[in-house]
């Protein structure tokens, strides 16, 4: 505003000093072309009743003639003529603030005189425009201020409240705390910021609580094999325990160290898998040796359990996965159908290619999931059955290793059951 301001002040005086150049020059043409009396006269009495005031005079400094003879002030600015001797029209004063008047000197020459036209415009009129100026600009600028409070006022509330609430929820979020709201804003971009930030604290405060919950269970899940072979092995250690009661004795110990052992494996995968630091590595490998494996491996558990393994499969054909993390899929598939099958029953395992894509069941006969809970069998730590868990083993991990390897692969599993039936899990890679 400043800036503008003394702008057009310097623009307007340029003007008024231009304008008084150009009267003075055409008053300098007249005296020249034509000097006489009368012209004297014509031209004084132009300039007569105006702001501007005009003075004739000679080379010496004598003058000719006057538009106000009665004015003193006139007649100080003759020595600056007569100081500066020129010879060309220039603006003879310039200070408008501090003088009455601003002057212009026009030399002229003819046959019969030679001297000066001296221009003179009133400074009152400039000053009141000054002031005029001035009092637009005051008015405007006071104006402006008004408009960018309030502008301020309302960007801070649109916009910078709502950024210092989220940075304080932010900081609240780092010391751990979720307990965040924050209010609804709009739908821009800061409406969707708020949005994720609320979103983030509800998904860290149940983060949070599935931790604690999954470290609760966890320490339950380790304490209770570890205070079984320590009582035990204290019992165990006994000098008068008989032979039979040794051998049960250190037969629930292995029991035991082979569910701890089987919980930590577990455990370990999740953990990988969690990382990122395991790899799914395919290749192309046949059926049949991949089943040939499988058998060997869960044959002896299903016989101590009086449980028969129905392997169903057509002609041999190429599996494209990764043998290893396929294999531990289809062992926790197993292992699970053996925990929750009755004696004497049969489980089937089907396995065939179809549309490219291999496709593997488990099949039980044993107690079935409650169709309610069939979509949470697959998250951590999560039983069927609480009650039963001491006697089938079950940590509640297996399962969700099941489905973190199959969606690595790129696959999916379907479940189907039914109470007192049996249940059907299906592998598609």
């Amino acid at each position: 505003m400043f800036y503008l301001h003394r702008n057009i002040i310097y623009a307007q005086m340029d003007e008024e000093f231009s304008r008084l150049l150009a009267n003075g020059a055409n008053h300098r043409d007249v005296l020249q072309e034509n000097y006489s009396e009368s012209t004297i006269k014509h031209i004084v009495l132009m300039e007569n009743g105006s702001d501007r005031e005009v003075i004739i005079m000679n080379s010496e400094g004598n003058i000719i003639s006057s538009s106000d003879e009665s004015n003193p002030i006139l007649e100080r600015y003759i020595p600056l003529v007569m100081k500066g001797n020129s010879e060309n029209d220039k603006i003879l004063v310039s200070d408008y603030k501090n003088s009455p008047y601003i002057a212009s000197l026009h030399p002229f020459q003819n046959s019969e005189l030679s001297g000066y036209v001296l221009m003179f415009q009133s400074t009152k009129s400039i000053n009141a425009m000054v002031n005029e100026l001035t009092l637009h600009f005051g008015i405007a600028g006071v104006i402006s201020v008004a408009i960018i409070l309030i502008v301020y006022t309302i960007l801070s509330k649109v916009l910078t409240r709502p950024l210092i609430n989220m940075k304080v929820a932010t900081e609240k979020l780092s010391r751990g705390d979720f307990n965040v709201a924050l209010p609804y804003i709009s739908k821009d971009e800061l409406g969707q910021l708020s949005s994720s930030i609320q979103k983030l604290a509800k998904e860290l405060e149940r983060l949070k609580n599935e931790r604690n919950e999954f470290l609760a269970v966890i320490s339950h899940e380790l304490s209770t094999p570890l205070t079984y072979i320590t009582g035990y092995a204290k019992v165990a250690m006994r000098k008068d325990i008989k032979e039979i009661e040794l051998e049960q004795y250190l037969k629930i110990i292995n029991e035991e160290s082979e569910q701890l052992k089987e919980l930590v494996k577990n455990l370990l995968d999740l953990a990988k898998i969690d990382e990122n630091s395991f790899t799914v590595a395919k290749e192309y490998f046949w059926s049949d040796q991949f089943l040939k494996r499988i058998k060997k491996l869960v044959e002896p558990s299903y016989k101590l359990k009086n449980l028969k393994l129905k392997i169903k499969a057509p002609d041999k054909f190429q599996i494209y996965a990764d043998p290893l993390r396929l294999q531990q899929i289809v062992l926790n598939l197993l292992d699970n159908a053996l925990k929750y099958s009755n004696e004497y029953t049969e489980v089937g395992l089907e396995i065939y290619n179809t549309d490219n894509r291999t496709v593997i069941s488990v099949i039980d006969k044993g107690f079935g999931i409650p169709s309610d809970e069939i979509e949470l069998i697959f998250e951590r730590l999560y039983r069927v059955e609480k009650s039963r868990s001491r006697t089938y083993g079950g940590s509640g991990i297996g399962l969700s290793v099941v489905k973190e390897l199959i969606e690595a692969h790129g696959g999916t599993i379907e479940v189907t059951s039914e109470l007192g039936i049996g249940s059907t899990f299906k592998v598609m890679i």
